[in-house]
């Protein structure tokens, strides 16, 4: 299955965060999940308008034979008889078994609170760390750059005071020979940031596979807040002025606040 259409993938995360997506089709979407930011922002975005409709559902009590169900089968027989007996062993049982359990309980709560608030990235990576502190989507310049045929390939995002932006691709990116490329050239991909009113200018390159982190000439609040739109180019031009006529990419510049 490909995972760069934005539709599917929204509609993936979506069923994820619902709980309807199951079976082997969950397991695949929970390893792309810890490996593309992409996928991790429509999650979040997802729990942040499906959280809401919590607070409109009404509490329900569940009746006594469930917690008689949850009791039956986590329970094991041996303990149930020992707790069964009368006398002081009964007595034992409950005062000091049950004591000591809870006690466990809080105390294994309360390590494992401790550990994730002190070092987080030990059970979720540092971009999930960064998405979900707060319980809000981090203040940041997000693209989800498309193909003609609308298929994701390029991921843009920078913090919004930041002077790094970050280019991850997330769909397979082919080259098609050019005479530029045959004579021996290097051709670029190159990202163009398009101002509401403005001419386009370059924010940096894009790698053909992979990620790249480039360093901006001044904050993504002073280039990007009149951004409109992303493009990304062909040039066979190592410092382009004026974007090509060969565009492969375009997207949105959205502003997360």
């Amino acid at each position: 299955m490909r995972y760069t259409h934005p539709a599917l993938l929204d509609h993936l995360a979506s069923a994820y965060v619902l709980g309807t997506l199951g079976g082997g089709a969950r397991r695949r979407f929970e390893r792309l999940l810890r490996d593309r930011s992409d996928v991790q922002l429509l999650v979040v975005q997802w729990e942040g308008r499906l959280g809401m409709l919590a607070s409109s559902v009404p509490v329900q009590q569940p009746p006594q034979r469930v917690w008689a169900a949850i009791e039956a089968r986590t329970r094991p027989r041996d303990v149930k008889a020992a707790a069964a007996q009368g006398g002081w062993a009964g007595a034992l049982w409950r005062r000091n078994g049950v004591l000591q359990g809870f006690a466990g309980v809080a105390l294994g709560v309360i390590g494992t609170v401790a550990l994730v608030v002190a070092v987080p990235t030990l059970f979720v990576s540092s971009d999930q760390v960064a998405l979900r502190a707060g319980d809000k989507l981090p203040q940041a310049y997000v693209g989800l750059l498309t193909d003609a045929a609308g298929n994701g390939k390029v991921l843009v995002s920078s913090l919004r005071h930041g002077r790094t932006l970050t280019v991850k691709v997330i769909g397979p990116i082919t080259l098609s020979a050019t005479p530029a490329t045959v004579a021996g050239a290097a051709p670029q991909l190159v990202l163009w940031a398009v101002p509401v009113d403005g001419a386009p200018f370059v924010l940096g390159t894009v790698p053909v596979a992979g990620s790249a982190v480039s360093v901006l000439p001044d904050t993504s609040e002073k280039l990007l807040l009149k951004v409109s739109k992303l493009m990304v180019t062909l040039e066979t031009s190592a410092t382009p002025q004026v974007p090509s006529s060969t565009v492969l990419f375009t997207g949105n510049c959205a502003k997360l606040w």
